[in-house]
């Protein structure tokens, strides 16, 4: 593996202004070039394509955005399908970002828009506070399991629909072999370097997400520097202290797979509180007496 990082490829569209980002930053300070160069990306399906999955929207009182392209996707099936969306259909997004982008199709209004913090446990808790709604989840195939599954478990009300793809991007001419470093952020990043480069000759690598570090692992990649973990809540910190180690000349362990145990105990407290909500008042009350 290479002893110095001079050339670092970050598989995320560039920022539109990169004086502002936090990253920028940290090429000046170890005097590195950035490239950002992404890898894969993310497709709507059809029209054709939603049908032959046989959902019908209008069951559903609520849709999840977890991405605008999945908000693009759904109004645009919507559209070309001829289905109008009833002025009473909730949103639940992951994010402030996506509920605004929202306005592009319809009016903003909150008592139909709620939004998380874009954290995983954000989210679920929103969900259970409208768990009387019927969802449309909208996902991107492939996608990470966790909240689907999740859902299944809290015995949420749900339907899942592919509203999106991933794909590869057209990287074809770009060499990445050329680089020091690799900041990776979703397991489709692992599997378009895994088809592009030899494992023996990877360049040092930085995963975000516990889902990528551990499709890198699985892929008998090394990862070097992750986040987020305790004390490293950002990519961004991740390759700062991985950078600052290599120019002290520390040594540096591979990044190791730790199992989240507060997500497993997060989801029983969201069990237990729907499990309280759904119990008769009758039932609680002979509860109380007793």
């Amino acid at each position: 593996m290479t002893l110095k990082v001079r050339k670092i490829l970050v598989s995320q569209p560039r920022p539109a202004i990169i004086e502002k980002s936090p990253l920028h930053e940290l090429a000046l300070k170890y005097g590195v070039t950035l490239d950002y160069v992404p890898l894969i990306k993310v497709a709507g399906v059809t029209a054709k394509d939603f049908r032959s999955q046989r959902i019908d929207i209008l069951s559903h009182t609520a849709v999840i955005f977890t991405s605008r392209t999945i908000v693009d996707s759904f109004f645009h099936i919507c559209e070309e399908s001829r289905i109008t969306v009833p002025e009473t259909m909730k949103y639940i997004c992951t994010t402030e970002a996506i509920a605004l982008y929202l306005q592009k199709y319809i009016v903003y209004r909150k008592r139909k828009i709620s939004f998380a913090d874009g954290s995983f446990n954000g989210l679920i808790e929103l969900i259970v506070k409208h768990k009387e709604e019927k969802f449309l989840l909208g996902l991107s195939e492939p996608h990470k399991p966790e909240l689907p599954e999740t859902l299944e478990r809290l015995k949420i009300n749900f339907d899942r629909a592919i509203l999106a793809r991933t794909v590869a991007a057209d990287t074809q001419g770009v060499n990445l072999s050329e680089y020091d470093m690799l900041l990776l952020y979703s397991p489709w990043d692992i599997k378009a370097i895994g088809q592009r480069l030899d494992p023996e000759h990877m360049p040092a690598l930085a995963t975000f997400g516990n889902g990528t570090l551990k499709a890198a692992i699985e892929a008998g990649l090394t990862v070097m520097a992750g986040a987020p973990m305790p004390g490293i809540p950002s990519m961004v910190k991740a390759v700062d202290l991985y950078l600052d180690n290599l120019a002290k000349g520390r040594p540096q362990q591979p990044v190791a797979l730790v199992e989240d145990g507060k997500t497993e105990e997060f989801i029983r407290n969201q069990q237990n509180k729907l499990a309280r909500k759904s119990k008769p008042k009758t039932a609680a009350a002979e509860d109380n007496k007793q």
